[in-house]
């Protein structure tokens, strides 16, 4: 069984519910497409990282994002 891991990071109150289901809806059919396997064998987990859990070149996400406004 498949399974297509979304790391994302929480913005602006995150994705939506209707943005997640789209996004799973998307890459179940691109994965189907491209491997031409059943749907319904495709498992879509989305995780969404909280911008100071993530970092990129040792500062979060959340003092790179302050810099920028």
């Amino acid at each position: 069984m498949p399974i297509i891991n979304v790391k994302m990071t929480h913005e602006d109150g995150g994705a939506t519910k209707e943005q997640k289901e789209l996004l799973a809806k998307e890459l179940t059919e691109a994965f189907v497409k491209i491997f031409n396997r059943g749907e319904k064998t495709c498992v879509v987990t989305i995780d969404e990282v909280p911008m100071d859990n993530y970092a990129i070149g040792g500062e979060t996400i959340t003092n790179i994002r302050n810099k920028k406004k």
